[in-house]
């Protein structure tokens, strides 16, 4: 018990340590935070977080702790509940980690910008969403939190509100949200008219859950986290400043919808429709995604197609019924995905904000500390044996080897995987060798530790995090993999093919002939045509059929019926009824006599 009271106590230490530089301003007049202080609280939270999570690696103990209840209608309570399990508290150290290194890195790539405060309140407040989201027992708890990741996703998508691309694209991140949103609330909606409860731990029924929520909670998860159809917003997401990038797509706001499904995965397990639904659309995501890296030419836009990929895969560990594998992707994926970005935001402030990777090359050299980061990265990203991304991917492709699901899916996640591969090795011989390509400029230097003390330590965690977080946290349930040693072996060799197929495009660019342009060619620089068709026929399509519908029910409401022409016609149905009875019959008049005298006397009566 007094464990479980020390675990509960250190992770709401945590907590208030990380919303402390938020409560100093109001205590006190004058403000006192800077980008120093509020990365120093991060840095504190972190530390102060490790001691929890070692403490559930030995001892294992849930908890859930509730502190007020919100008490709106009769019978249905919102209890304010945290539940202390192996996600959150595995989950914590490794966002604050993340985020430590993020905003170190930020003091530099920021020191210009005027509001530079301001913004690192933003990244905290984005921080401290996404915590609440991992902790809430509580499904209103995690809506706030999903919000928070939300808005505090557009506000700093479009920090560089001066440009109209970076509003276009915040916008975008929430209108594709909204989507999602839809069918978190229609879920909400369900629970609690149906378990009448919204603790997560109620809700979960040993009987088969009802298809209609499953749907609206794996929508909700699409929009959040990327998946195809609802995909576009990642990759414009790329107008924020690079640290936003990095915090966005490493342990925030696009992991939100696969923890969702993580967290409420005991209503999926015996609903076979929504666990295929999860696996096919992971599988073609990440294909997809794949797809269209392979021809980017913008170094930040190859690494935002990579996460979707990635999130394509968590997807499909979700499908497999393997919720742990999706969370060990998360947390191993977190490390390299922010330091991919924190080594492309270098290069790009190294190269005057160049971001095309046909202009650099031959940046071995000035930029060792990045250049050599950006391959760590990379390699942890392929799968890599013995870095981080090995010990999640491979075993869930493994996984998915052994499973009788669905080979489609296998087949779609392999050729992803490949495609991983090429795209990464394309990117790092374009940027890394041959000729140096940019003209020679004066910033090329990385001497700066706020540059590489953030990149080293990132790079530590893409080596050593796999093995360190499958060596203490051992998975909930694996099946026994018992496979000859081809399957076992599959991602390493398709890794390899796409190894070679990368090598084969890096000669053909060499080579700079333009190869003749066609429809199939044109599938993954178009991004696979989704844009054009989808921002330009469905916007066009609804506006034009609400313009229809609006002027077609006002012409017909106010004009046709209750304006000029419908008085007309009453005042015509009025003249017909009164002419009707004046025929100059004297049986119609007799008979009306007596009709009225009938009444009258019935009346006195």
């Amino acid at each position: 018990m007094d464990t479980t009271l020390l675990l509960n106590t250190l992770t709401l230490l945590t907590l208030t340590i990380i919303l402390t530089p938020m409560l100093l301003p109001l205590l006190s007049k004058k403000p006192q935070n800077s980008p120093t202080t509020i990365t120093n609280a991060v840095k504190t939270a972190f530390m102060t977080s490790l001691v929890p999570m070692t403490l559930f690696t030995y001892l294992g103990m849930d908890s859930i702790t509730s502190c007020w209840e919100w008490k709106f209608i009769m019978n249905f309570k919102i209890p304010l509940s945290l539940k202390i399990d192996q996600y959150s508290t595995m989950f914590f150290p490794i966002a604050l980690f993340v985020t430590w290194s993020i905003l170190q890195f930020a003091t530099w790539y920021m020191a210009a910008d005027p509001h530079i405060t301001k913004f690192f309140f933003y990244l905290l407040m984005f921080l401290i969403a996404m915590l609440t989201l991992t902790i809430a027992n509580n499904m209103f708890l995690l809506f706030i939190g999903w919000e928070g990741v939300g808005i505090m996703s557009f506000l700093l998508i479009g920090w560089w509100h001066g440009r109209a691309e970076a509003n276009t694209a915040a916008l975008q991140a929430v209108l594709y949200n909204r989507i999602g949103d839809i069918g978190l609330i229609l879920s909400m909606a369900w629970l609690a008219s149906t378990l009448n409860t919204w603790e997560i731990q109620q809700t979960i029924t040993p009987t088969q859950t009802h298809t209609a929520p499953l749907l609206g909670l794996i929508l909700a998860a699409t929009g959040k986290s990327a998946q195809f159809g609802l995909h576009p917003w990642l990759p414009a997401a790329m107008e924020g400043p690079t640290p936003v990038s990095a915090l966005l797509h490493s342990s925030t706001m696009v992991v939100a919808g696969i923890f969702l499904l993580i967290r409420t995965h005991p209503l999926l397990t015996n609903n076979p429709i929504a666990l295929s639904l999860c696996l096919c659309l992971g599988a073609l995501s990440t294909l997809f995604a794949a797809t269209c890296a392979l021809t980017q030419n913008d170094i930040k836009k190859i690494i935002a197609f990579s996460t979707a990929s990635q999130l394509g895969l968590m997807m499909v560990a979700i499908g497999l019924n393997l919720p742990q594998l999706a969370f060990l992707h998360i947390s191993t994926h977190a490390f390299f995905k922010a330091m991919l970005f924190l080594c492309s935001g270098s290069i790009i402030h190294a190269l005057q904000g160049e971001q095309d990777i046909r202009k650099m090359g031959g940046l071995q050299k000035p930029l060792p500390t990045t250049t050599s980061c950006l391959t760590i990265g990379s390699l942890a990203l392929m799968g890599t044996p013995f870095l981080a991304g090995f010990y999640s991917k491979d075993l869930i492709i493994e996984n998915l080897n052994t499973s009788y699901l669905n080979t489609w899916a296998l087949l779609l996640t392999l050729l992803a995987t490949s495609f991983t591969a090429t795209y990464s090795l394309r990117m790092i011989l374009l940027v890394q060798t041959g000729t140096t390509r940019t003209p020679t400029l004066a910033s090329m230097n990385e001497n700066n530790p706020a540059i590489t003390n953030p990149l080293t330590r990132l790079a530590t965690g893409s080596i050593m995090a796999g093995l360190l977080i499958t060596s203490y946290i051992p998975p909930t349930k694996t099946p026994p993999m018992t496979m000859p040693m081809t399957t076992k072996t599959t991602a390493i060799i398709v890794t390899a093919l796409g190894i070679m197929l990368a090598m084969e495009l890096s000669s053909m660019t060499h080579t700079l002939t333009q190869p003749k342009q066609n429809t199939p060619l044109n599938f993954s620089s178009t991004l696979g045509y989704f844009n054009l068709l989808i921002h330009r026929t469905a916007p066009t399509k609804l506006l034009s059929s609400g313009q229809k519908l609006a002027s077609h029910l006002t012409d017909l409401s106010w004009y046709k019926k209750m304006g000029p022409e419908g008085i007309a016609d009453l005042q015509l149905m009025a003249t017909k009824t009164s002419t009707a009875l004046h025929t100059g019959l004297i049986k119609a008049y007799l008979g009306s006599f007596a009709l009225s005298i009938i009444i009258l006397l019935l009346s006195t009566h």
